[in-house]
């Protein structure tokens, strides 16, 4: 596989299929693991990266569902092409800096991705469409057993799995949903629910994870502590907070469609209305509207586009798909130009 495949292809993910899929956008779960006797990779030599990279290349290989994945080493690939990487949520934004003696292990589904040589040695993640963090567990898991029969881990009875940063010691797993909670932050309630997640000691984050703001009314939440708990209950936290925020979020939708249909239906359609005649339009506008027109299409108001069509433009419109789809680095405002026509066209094709 390579790099340009992806641009035709519909991450896992992305699909729009799954439990709650109208509000949950995707569960992931990743697995921080760091070789025994090699130091953290911010502390290790280029020698000491370069022999844990073959060391992992090698072992991946020798379990069935990664040994077709393919392993892209970051030091060649291009800014765009690494982007391009962080807006398909298969790296992460820190994983494209200083890229020597770095790579990234993706399968052709895009629902499994290795991180090699970022915060730790392995960062290993499932994704899958709508909530399903148990069934996520239960593939990731069994990927990391068939690794750790080749790799030595870095492992202590007292503490469990040793990772770079404290909170991820333990069982080294980060569960975490992203959510599409519109109708909350509408109602200015979500304010109100993200503070009563923090005292819950889980983390809210952006589209795109560690160090982004929420937009387009997106937020991914997550376990902050790892240590002291095992995998089932983590997960099991994490659903139980996620299934009152679904039930809040369904309440809130129901409410406004009881209350002020009228003025969702103009706000939906305005924003529908927007994408299909804009001949400028921004990355961040863009996300807004889209939202809003998921929102419409979830409620049954809009008809004619469905939600994988609508998770979809939400990833092909990001900067570098755009000059991925175009060949050619692009300016910000021709990107603005180019992101509203392939909207227009998109939306039409659909008969929007």
């Amino acid at each position: 596989m390579q790099i340009n495949d992806l641009i035709n292809h519909t991450s896992e993910w992305l699909k729009g299929t799954g439990p709650n899929s109208d509000i949950v956008i995707s569960s992931r779960i990743r697995l921080a693991r760091n070789l025994n006797k090699f130091p953290f990779p911010h502390w290790a030599s280029k020698a000491q990266l370069n022999e844990v990279l073959e060391k992992t290349r090698q072992a991946m290989g020798k379990v069935d569902v990664l040994s077709k994945a393919t392993l892209f080493i970051l030091a060649d690939l291009d800014s765009i092409d690494k982007q391009f990487l962080v807006e398909r949520h298969l790296m992460s934004i820190e994983h494209t800096q200083k890229t020597e003696q770095k790579a990234v292990l993706v399968n052709d589904e895009e629902n499994i991705a290795v991180m090699i040589n970022e915060e730790d040695h392995l960062r290993i993640q499932l994704m899958q469409s709508g909530f399903n963090l148990f069934e996520a567990w239960e593939i990731i898991n069994g990927i990391d057993d068939a690794l750790a029969k080749l790799l030595d881990y870095a492992y202590l009875d007292d503490f469990g799995y040793l990772t770079a940063c404290p909170t991820n010691t333990g069982t080294g797993m980060r569960g975490s949903v992203m959510l599409h909670l519109p109708a909350l932050v509408m109602s200015r309630q979500i304010e109100r629910v993200l503070a009563a997640i923090a005292k819950l000691s889980f983390t809210t984050r952006g589209l795109y994870g560690e160090g982004t703001q929420a937009s387009g009314n997106f937020f991914q939440i997550s376990n902050q502590v790892s240590l002291g708990h095992s995998e089932t209950e983590i997960i099991e936290n994490i659903n139980g907070l996620i299934r009152q925020i679904i039930e809040q979020e369904t309440q809130a939708r129901e409410i406004m469609l009881t209350k002020s249909k009228e003025i969702l239906e103009d706000r939906i359609n305005r924003s529908l209305g927007i994408l299909k005649s804009a001949r400028i339009i921004t990355s961040q506008e863009t996300i807004e509207l889209l939202s809003m027109v998921r929102l419409g299409s979830d409620l049954g108001m809009i008809k004619d586009i469905d939600r994988r069509t609508i998770n979809e433009l939400f990833i092909i419109t990001q900067p570098a798909h755009l000059q991925k789809l175009e060949n050619v680095k692009l300016s910000s405002d021709q990107r603005d130009l180019k992101r509203a026509e392939l909207i227009r066209k998109k939306l039409n094709l659909m008969g929007a």
